[in-house]
């Protein structure tokens, strides 16, 4: 099942729950504006080469719409579309005053030059500047896109529409950017599982730090395993050294696929999606879903398990924390990030990690509310939570 179908899948169960009416479900499957754009640049040998990028813009009821820019070859319509809405329902499941939005730019980072990157982020910018704004539709980083992203993306702005600061949020410390925010994601995660993307950096790193042990790391590198416990804080400084996580000497090399069925406690999938399955159809072969050993799974990627997963890890009593919660660390501190650069006024990184942890530990209160009061699990007290707290101001 791809992200949308699976996105409007849940969302269809949490409008049923609540009895919404049909009208007002068919309107919030709606996005705002689906934006589709050509990018061509000028190579470093001289050719050019084309890209296509998107902004889907979801829902702006309850405030400015806000998602992240991607880059990955995989990006396309369906995703972006289907992520813009989790990013409506994660910034009401928050409470915090956003919509939803997402972008993408189909393209293999890897292969292209630091200075590429940055003529096709500024050519992006350049084709959407009067569709975003501090009060419309602010990006933030994403899958393959950084700090130095965001930099491009302010100052390509900037050029259009004047020093614009809040435009995006991510951005360097010396541009506005927030103290905290690197790590934010990461350690939402940490709050959520408490009541290597950057995202598995920081949560390996914070969970070390808390006493708990690491068994199985994996990034596009490759993956590490140590049943004592790996030390995070060597094998970071190995993978910045290295550049990868293979020939680390404090644990062994396995199969980056064995990552996600390992014997453990807590399993927590960081960068993409669709990776718990039922069921590969093209290969018409059995998904991996009936093999995780996990007592509790921890969504910091966006969608990592597929409704069908849902169902048998649910049968096995595997306790799910669902992506637009446990993954909103991101965006709460982007939202910390925006007001700090309304007001002028910067915050020390205590209060930032002081207010991320109230409102994480807010959301799960709510959450768990929404469970008791309509009988489900937590993925569906989640998208209850949400879509309930958006249809307020759309009633």
């Amino acid at each position: 099942m791809n992200a949308l179908a699976a996105t409007n899948r849940n969302f269809r169960r949490a409008a049923r729950i609540l009895g919404l009416d049909s009208k007002l479900e068919k309107s919030l499957l709606i996005p705002y504006r689906e934006i589709k754009v050509e990018c061509t640049i000028p190579k470093d040998d001289g050719s050019l080469a084309s890209f296509v990028g998107f902004r889907v813009q979801h829902d702006n009821a309850r405030g400015p719409m806000k998602g992240g820019i991607r880059y990955h070859p995989e990006v396309d319509p369906d995703e972006v579309n289907a992520l813009a809405q989790l990013m409506t329902w994660k910034t009401a499941v928050a409470d915090i005053p956003y919509g939803g939005a997402k972008g993408g730019i189909g393209c293999s980072p890897g292969e292209l030059s630091l200075s590429e990157l940055e003529r096709l982020t500024r050519v992006f910018t350049q084709k959407i500047h009067d569709l975003i704004g501090v009060h419309t539709d602010v990006p933030a980083p994403d899958m393959v896109t950084n700090a130095q992203t965001m930099a491009w993306i302010l100052d390509e702005y900037s050029k259009f529409h004047g020093y614009s600061p809040a435009i995006v949020t991510g951005k360097p410390i010396d541009l506005g950017g927030s103290l905290g925010r690197e790590a934010a994601t990461g350690r939402g995660v940490v709050f959520s599982t408490e009541g290597f993307g950057n995202v598995g950096y920081w949560a390996a790193k914070l969970i070390h730090e808390r006493g708990g042990k690491v068994v199985v790391v994996s990034d596009i590198t490759g993956a590490v395993k140590n049943p004592n416990g790996i030390d995070i804080s060597a094998l970071i400084k190995h993978k910045e050294t290295t550049g990868t996580l293979k020939d680390f000497q404090g644990g062994d090399s396995m199969d980056a696929n064995e990552l996600l069925v390992h014997d453990c406690d807590v399993l927590i999938p960081c960068a993409l999606g669709g990776v718990l399955h039922k069921l590969v159809s093209f290969l018409y072969m059995m998904g991996n879903a009936g093999d995780v050993k996990a007592k509790y799974i921890i969504e910091a990627a966006n969608h990592p398990t597929d409704p069908d997963a849902d169902e048998i890890l649910s049968k096995k009593g595997v306790i799910i924390l669902p992506d637009i919660y446990a993954n909103g660390g991101g965006v709460t501190v982007s939202y910390f990030e925006w007001v700090q650069n309304i007001q002028g006024f910067m915050w020390d990184e205590e209060k930032v990690n002081n207010e991320l942890q109230k409102y994480m530990t807010r959301s799960f209160r709510d959450i768990k509310a929404m469970c008791q009061t309509h009988s489900c699990d937590f993925r569906m007290g989640a998208f209850t939570l949400g879509v309930n707290l958006l249809r307020v101001p759309l009633s």
